[in-house]
């Protein structure tokens, strides 16, 4: 049996990873994942590839902090923290890796809030308006998301996280480098991450998970970026696990690791839910 071992939202996409017990899931993803964003003056997306700084940016929700009142709270080092409301307003521009869809611009102090905490002149902070549709090879008709790169949720199997550290082990011994620690799964971003009686990569013959009573169709595999090369937890960069993904796991010019999912039904998840995939 596999269960749904850890459960994560990202509320300010490339801030850092806020594990929850429960979401609610919705059309577009998990609640609260991935609605806001950090842009440029150009109104593209900044995210923690051009900017490590904004991992260590914390962001809460009623959904990560059921007891907070306001829409989004912005913490970080050193500090005070900045309490956000949903923004009301004509909507503007936006693009995420070029993809565009609409936002509304939060109040200029969240911009300069932001701007202090990652060292980064001229953000602003934006929530989504309007949803982006997937990407039609894809997808299905009326299928969105918010700002989540590809599809609205990514899950991740532990089995799989163990094969790699063994890799990335591998990897090292050969080089003559010294002994790795373990791979934090959260390198991933993944909103599920599943263990049990799994197969590492079993997951990547899986058409459709079953969680609890909410059922996800598989879109496809995650083309994994130098995203993942950055520790969590230290910011800093290293040539893992991509280096070791490209030797294991290299198909048509990208290193695949997890899956991209699209929520059939509304619903809410919690860790401990058994898990069950269709192949």
């Amino acid at each position: 049996m596999s269960r749904l071992e850890g459960l994560a939202v990202h509320p300010v996409k490339s801030t850092a990873v806020r594990h929850v017990l429960h979401a609610d899931v919705e059309p577009w993803g998990l609640r609260d994942d991935r609605r806001w964003i950090v842009v440029g003056a150009d109104g593209e997306c900044l995210t923690a590839r051009e900017c490590p700084a904004l991992l260590g940016v914390r962001a809460d929700t009623p959904t990560t902090d059921p007891g907070l009142a306001a829409a989004l709270r912005l913490t970080a080092p050193g500090r005070p923290a900045l309490d956000v409301e949903v923004p009301h307003g004509d909507p503007v521009p936006v693009s995420v890796h070029g993809r565009g869809l609409e936002a509304v611009a939060a109040p200029a102090r969240a911009g300069a809030w932001l701007a202090d905490a990652i060292g980064r002149d001229g953000v602003r902070l934006v929530h989504v308006h309007r949803p982006r549709p997937l990407n039609p090879a894809h997808a299905r008709p009326g299928e969105a998301t918010a700002f989540a790169d590809g599809y609205p949720v990514t899950l991740a199997s532990a089995a799989s996280v163990r094969r790699l550290d063994a890799w990335v082990a591998e990897t090292a011994l050969d080089r003559g480098e010294g002994q790795p620690g373990p791979l934090a799964v959260e390198r991933f971003r993944p909103n599920l991450v599943v263990d049990g009686e799994l197969e590492p990569f079993e997951e990547d013959t899986w058409v459709r998970v079953h969680v609890g009573a909410v059922s996800f169709r598989v879109v496809k595999q995650v083309d994994r970026c130098v995203l993942t090369t950055i520790d969590p937890a230290t910011l800093e960069r290293g040539p893992e696990p991509i280096r070791t993904l490209a030797r294991h796991r290299r198909r048509d010019g990208a290193t695949w690791f997890a899956l991209q999912l699209v929520p059939e039904v509304r619903g809410v998840v919690r860790v401990g839910d058994e898990v069950a995939a269709e192949r």
